[in-house]
């Protein structure tokens, strides 16, 4: 391929239109938490062609849209994010709602066992510990939390306590549903809801020591996934 001939990219949104390997619904419609008001969150994973990384202006690491609430990760800025447990990507992978998955897609989701790690106990306690102090500084500033937000950051503690229990991550609240809703709706006052976080944030400690997971992500893996599909796309042009 001669270099007058490397794709140039003129609108990034092309790359979800055109090389979406992957997209998923997230939020509280993947959760078992969607109530009639409740948006449709899109994820997704798009691949750029391998010679636009031989330009000077690489292609971007993430996208938003084309739809509202839309937003897709370039396969490597993807795959890197998820070897380093970031709860966002982690649960893409685990979406119950799957709209699209070609073959690379297909491939991306049995490789789900192989980014989960023990990793998952700092990253989702961390991101939890970020949102409890928004939490508590509304409730400083305005006598009450943000009901919603609340909810979902009890989601996600019960969330990261099961998987250290099970090494299974499962988005679906399941029973937990009504609970939940109860605490969107603030029906739980905040000393109920403070005490739930508590008690879900020791059990997760507690579960850590358990070793169901192991120490370290299988990043070989992944890397040889990496590699095979840049190869793919360079063969292509």
């Amino acid at each position: 391929m001669r270099p007058c001939d490397l794709p140039v990219l003129s609108d990034p949104l092309d790359l979800v239109r055109h090389h979406t390997v992957y997209s998923c619904v997230m939020g509280s419609r993947a959760f078992g938490l969607a109530t009639e008001d409740s948006d449709t969150d899109v994820r997704g994973v798009f691949v750029a062609p391998t010679p636009m990384f031989w330009r000077f202006d690489k292609p971007p690491t993430h996208v938003d849209g084309p739809a509202p609430e839309q937003f897709s990760w370039e396969l490597e800025r993807f795959l890197s994010l998820a070897l380093r447990a970031n709860p966002n990507v982690l649960e893409c992978l685990h979406s119950p709602l799957v709209g699209h998955a070609d073959g690379t897609g297909r491939e991306l989701l049995s490789l789900r066992e192989a980014f989960l790690s023990r990793q998952v106990h700092e990253t989702f306690a961390r991101y939890a510990l970020g949102q409890r102090r928004k939490l508590e500084a509304d409730v400083r500033r305005h006598g009450a939390p943000r009901w919603k937000h609340a909810m979902h950051l009890l989601r996600l503690l019960t969330t990261c306590r099961n998987l250290l229990r099970t090494g299974i991550l499962v988005l679906d609240v399941g029973p937990e549903r009504d609970r939940l809703l109860a605490v969107k709706r603030g029906e739980v006052p905040w000393s109920g809801v403070e005490s739930w976080m508590n008690r879900l944030a020791a059990e997760a400690d507690a579960a850590a020591g358990l070793g169901v997971l192991p120490e370290q992500p299988d990043r070989a893996r992944v890397e040889d996934f990496l590699a095979r599909v840049r190869r793919s796309s360079a063969l292509r042009g």
